[in-house]
């Protein structure tokens, strides 16, 4: 199959409600063209500044008419409906009637813009308007300049394109996630509670559907040729080409022959097509055919539950879960898709969420190792120096990492990891001479496999996310920015050979503050819920944290700054202190869905 840039369906759009004060005689008809002009300027803004998952502008949609009475209201929401709206945005530079006006669908993101300026009141309609969004329990977010514009100055400024960015990005994830499902290849791995597929949530606080298939689908698939064989043919040949067999740490009286360990190759390529099969479906199947295995689960999102019950005696998932993360395959470069390890849903929605925000490759990690100044020097005798001065943490997993956090890309000459349509040939091909694939450890992996291994080039800004489930609580969300930092290779080693060398490593610093949680390295470690996170480039905590109240998910934990948190207005309501006033909103409004 060639690669489907649309595999995730139908795209929402942003809904653009430009409202007017309704009177009549002079007043509406004076600020018409004003008015319509304020919601174009938005919709060019948007459209102009952001992109889908598969690269295309975000489309918005406006009303058509300015909207000053119900009936005006109700004619918006009918097109919004055919149109595919998944948030709406109401813009006005004047005084406008409140409830009549506003978006009252329950489940759509909406903000409102107003205007400050003093010829009309836009500031007055936005209070008025939010107030009555508090009242009926439907809330909006406050998006007001701090500056005071004139009547007719057409520029968007700076703090209002913020936070329409912060806004509609988030918005779109909570759109984006609505109707499609996470798929479970397995069950529950080793005990870890994220991969306890948790029905409720998905479908409560996410809008999405449970899928399920046990691991021997993808067995049966192997075994009866359930996949695109000519495609099979040519990710060996790429496979060959490109992924570079690494050294075997396996004792040598358990090593296996090379023509084993050529059919174990074989053996994860046909898992990665399968796997992804099984998600997105494939109309090459139908030709086969094998119809209702070409349609697939639409997942947006899935986990493979490899241990024990499949590794044990099969290959490994390691290489199908990279390859599958990664920007690039054999089909070229393309849109990652999101596999967590172990099945770990929770982690696997902490990507997905990353993923909607960002449209990067998210790297899969286990939260390792705290590793203290004292003891690196102990171990190794070296400082930890620069942004490693206070300690650093291993990330590291059994190789399902993307192959974009190896960091080989670049965002002016500065390693980064970028959306596909960004990444070059070049780029990709740098990830790929930057890993290599280890026989998997037989001691962990009975059935054999390969391990992506590399270590993360230093001074990445990162964001890492989890979600964790807390009874009678439900789900919260923790945060931490930092920085990818780099180790002198005889250090990085030393420290590696620790744990298990077949696996990809990420030594990460978080930013610290004067909060419990962030006071020290240790204390970031000692505060995290579980023991994995997602993380990808750049500090988009803030985003995150937009996402969570729209789904009403708390933060229990992060190191945003306090200027740069954005959730809805009606949240101030809840007393002064914004963290503990969100797990109250949260709780008030419930679920979004």
């Amino acid at each position: 199959m060639q690669n489907n840039h649309n595999h995730l369906g139908a795209i929402p759009k942003v809904g653009i409600r430009p409202v007017i004060d309704a009177r009549l005689g002079g007043i509406r008809e004076s600020l018409e063209e004003t008015t319509m002009a304020m919601a174009q300027r938005v919709a060019n803004f948007l459209s102009t500044n952001l992109k889908n998952y598969n690269g295309t502008a975000v489309e918005c949609v406006i009303a058509d008419s300015t909207i000053g009475r119900v009936p005006e209201a109700q004619q918006c929401e009918e097109k919004f409906l055919r149109e595919g709206v998944g948030l709406s945005i109401t813009v006005t530079s004047c005084w406008c009637y409140g409830t009549e006006t506003i978006d009252m669908n329950p489940t759509r993101p909406k903000a409102i813009w107003g205007f400050n300026g003093t010829e009309r009141p836009g500031a007055v309609y936005l209070a008025a308007a939010l107030a009555g969004h508090a009242q009926k329990g439907v809330p909006a977010f406050s998006i007001y300049g701090k500056e005071v514009q004139e009547s007719d100055d057409t520029n968007i400024p700076e703090d209002v394109k913020k936070r329409l960015l912060q806004f509609t990005k988030a918005g779109l994830a909570v759109a984006m996630m609505n109707g499609k499902s996470y798929l479970s290849i397995g069950a529950v791995s080793m005990g870890i509670a994220g991969s306890i597929v948790d029905e409720n949530f998905f479908q409560n606080y996410l809008g999405m559907r449970n899928e399920y298939v046990d691991m021997s689908e993808v067995n049966r698939r192997m075994q009866l040729g359930i996949y695109d064989h000519e495609e099979f043919e040519k990710a060996l040949e790429w496979t060959k080409a490109h992924c570079k067999e690494g050294k075997n740490y396996n004792a040598k009286d358990l090593q296996k022959s090379r023509e084993r360990m050529d059919e174990e190759w074989e053996t994860v390529i046909k898992m990665t097509l399968i796997s992804r099969d099984i998600m997105i479906g494939n109309p090459k199947l139908a030709a086969q055919g094998f119809g209702e295995e070409a349609l697939g689960h639409g997942a947006i999102a899935a986990g493979f539950q490899g241990q024990r019950q499949w590794n044990d005696y099969m290959p490994n998932g390691d290489f199908m879960e990279a390859i599958l993360n990664s920007s690039f395959d054999w089909n070229g470069i393309r849109p990652p898709y999101m596999m967590a390890t172990e099945n770990d849903s929770l982690n696997g929605i902490s990507m997905l969420f990353g993923y909607l925000l960002t449209n990067q490759a998210q790297m899969f990690s286990d939260v390792r190792t705290y590793w203290s100044p004292s003891s690196v020097e102990r171990v190794t005798g070296h400082k930890l120096q620069g942004k490693a001065a206070n300690g650093i943490i291993h990330l590291i997993n059994s190789g399902s990492s993307t192959l974009d956090g190896t960091g080989q890309q670049q965002i002016n000459g500065q390693p980064a990891m970028k959306p596909y349509w960004e990444i070059s040939e070049a780029e990709a091909e740098k990830c790929l001479e930057a890993t290599d694939w280890p026989p998997a450890m037989y001691e962990y992996f009975g059935g054999g496999g390969y391990s992506s291994h590399f270590v993360t080039k230093g001074e990445m800004p990162v964001t890492m996310c989890r979600i964790n489930l807390v009874k009678g609580l439900g789900p919260v969300m923790q945060i931490v920015e930092g920085w990818t930092v780099e180790l002198p290779d005889a250090v990085h080693q030393t420290l590696d050979e620790r744990t298990n060398p077949t696996w990809p490593t990420t030594w990460f610093a978080p930013r610290l503050n004067n909060s419990e949680a962030f006071k020290d390295v240790y204390s970031v470690m000692n505060n995290w819920g579980a023991n994995h996170g997602a993380f990808s480039y750049g500090h988009f905590g803030d985003e995150i944290i937009t996402l969570c109240s729209m789904l009403r998910i708390p933060v229990n934990m992060h190191n945003v700054e306090p200027e740069k948190i954005f959730r809805p207005k009606d949240w101030t309501s809840f007393g002064m202190d914004q963290e503990a006033a969100d797990y109250r909103a949260c709780k008030n409004y419930g679920p979004l869905y």
